[in-house]
């Protein structure tokens, strides 16, 4: 701010008044009004830092999502999870955590339009959930022409397996679980063929999906998925952390920190 110097004047009685419009004369013009602006300047700062700050942490408690920028490589990363259910084109219950199809596809277009974005990190804690849907994310993300990895952590289960193969790389951490398991379905189901007939349909466009983007051959993935042997109430196989990656399905045991190495590594291949 600017700094004014008070002129005192004497008065009758020997006291001095106080005028509040006298400038400080041994300092320049320039000085004074340099320290204003900067002063101005550095609220302003202050003030958008604030605001980015909120912002950000904003979008991560509404959406799990967040660009990171402050890393040594200088790579603008944008970070996506995938948590709870998927949710479908029917609403789930308030207590249910829940991934919302129509916030995340948006936003991997927003993520493959931007300039500035240079890949994408994607963090699976899921137990599936709606297929469409699922299935739906799966193929955006495939389908980024930026560098993509994701990172499985407590488990990518069930329409999660499709997402976690979906990225150019991917890890899952030792104790990560992953399930293959047939198509369900809630509600009424007609006892017809045309019904096993859509069923088949449906489990056939997963496991194409999952053999040509992980290392899997689509005869080993049906035989995991028609497994009788494992879950004593459904069928289907649970992979644990190492097994995943020997089935072909991910391609390397690992956690963040092998994530953001392998992801930096790709994004400053595509700069070559």
């Amino acid at each position: 701010m600017l700094e004014i110097i008070p002129d005192r004047k004497e008065t009758k009685g020997g006291k001095k008044e106080t005028s509040p419009f006298q400038w400080d004369l041994s300092r320049t013009w320039e000085t004074q009004v340099g320290n204003a602006w900067d002063a101005n300047a550095d609220g302003k700062e202050n003030g958008n830092e604030g605001q980015n700050r909120e912002e950000k942490n904003e979008e991560i408690r509404e959406y799990g999502q967040v660009e990171l920028t402050n890393n040594r490589e200088r790579n603008r990363i944008s970070l996506l999870t995938i948590i709870g259910e998927i949710e479908g084109h029917d609403c789930l219950p308030s207590t249910t955590k829940t991934t919302k199809y129509e916030h995340v596809l948006p936003r991997l277009a927003e993520i493959e339009d931007n300039q500035d974005s240079e890949g994408l990190l994607l963090l699976l804690n899921t137990v599936g959930g709606d297929v469409e849907s699922g299935l739906a994310i799966a193929e955006m993300i495939a389908s980024i022409s930026k560098p993509t990895v994701s990172l499985v952590l407590g488990g990518s289960h069930s329409i999660g397996v499709p997402l976690a193969v979906s990225t150019d790389y991917s890890y899952i951490v030792p104790s990560g679980t992953m399930v293959i398991h047939p198509v369900r379905m809630n509600g009424t189901v007609i006892g017809a063929q045309p019904t096993y007939d859509y069923f088949k349909q449906m489990q056939t466009r997963i496991l194409k999906f999952i053999a040509s983007h992980s290392g899997a051959e689509e005869s080993r993935l049906e035989e995991l998925m028609m497994n009788t042997g494992m879950l004593t109430k459904d069928l289907g196989t649970i992979l644990v952390g190492e097994e995943a990656v020997k089935e072909g399905l991910i391609n390397a045991v690992g956690g963040i920190d092998q994530a953001f190495l392998k992801l930096h590594s790709l994004i400053d291949e595509r700069k070559l």
